[in-house]
């Protein structure tokens, strides 16, 4: 029932989550564990991954073989940069093909550039890698994106680091229809409801780091997003009682009361 397949690879957990802003690799190892979180994505310019040799490396905490590792391409506002650093992770990590592209076009909002997001997946794909996207909640550019070739398309729910929560579900019911792909929101969750809510909309999974690492207890936090992930999905597939403004139905039977 929980089981998401990326690339061929099927995951027992559909919440995937990043391994920055943490105080230390000891709180990220803690937080990964308490999420149950088998995808990690790691910011390749700003994490160690063994490219700035005599550092404690993330590798130590979180080894290649108990996480599949998601090297992302935060901090790139340019499809050269984008490219360039995954081919560095692609090194880094003995030929590891599977990455999550972000090219963003704003350092204040970190809103994606999505003309050069375009650029940058069409030569990723041509050049073997499985990328997972992050875009904006625009479904003809998601749709573009899978045409390209994407094995996951990533839309934001709100702005990076935002907390805001899920701002436009309407946006994302398109994509989710339209898309034949997994789609994972990625991006302004803050608390379990937000998280529950992407899955109960039929998001595939959900990819967050700030909303964990950000809280006064990130590993209780952490804790909270499994849950909530696997409470969403289960509501999704049970299928939600339809809405009315008011019901004359009552939840009670009416026969045999006594009189």
């Amino acid at each position: 029932m929980h089981t998401l397949t990326i690339a061929g690879t099927t995951y027992n957990s559909r919440l995937l989550v990043g391994t920055g802003k943490y105080k230390d690799f000891q709180e990220t190892r803690a937080a990964i564990d308490a999420s149950g979180a088998e995808i990690v994505t790691v910011a390749i310019r700003r994490t160690n991954i063994g490219q700035n040799a005599g550092e404690p490396s993330l590798l130590d905490y979180l080894p290649p073989d108990e996480f599949t590792y998601l090297p992302n391409t935060a901090g790139c506002y340019t499809t050269d940069d984008a490219v360039r650093t995954l081919r560095l992770a692609r090194e880094l990590l003995d030929g590891h093909k599977l990455v999550k592209l972000e090219v963003l076009g704003d350092p204040n909002t970190l809103y994606p550039n999505v003309v050069e997001t375009l650029r940058a997946a069409e030569i990723l794909v041509k050049d073997g890698f499985d990328v997972m996207v992050y875009t904006s909640d625009d479904p003809i550019i998601a749709k573009q994106l899978e045409e390209i070739g994407c094995c996951a398309v990533m839309p934001l729910a709100s702005l990076i680091g935002s907390g805001m929560g899920i701002l436009n579900p309407w946006n994302l019911q398109i994509i989710i229809e339209n898309a034949k792909i997994p789609v994972l929101v990625d991006a302004g969750v803050g608390t379990a409801s937000d998280a529950a809510i992407a899955m109960e909309l039929g998001c595939d999974g959900v990819l967050m780091n700030t909303a964990i690492a950000g809280a006064r207890d990130p590993v209780l936090m952490a804790s909270a997003m499994r849950k909530a992930i696997e409470a969403g999905r289960e509501s999704f597939l049970a299928g939600r009682m339809p809405k009315k403004l008011y019901s004359a139905t009552p939840s009670s039977p009416t026969t045999g009361l006594i009189s």
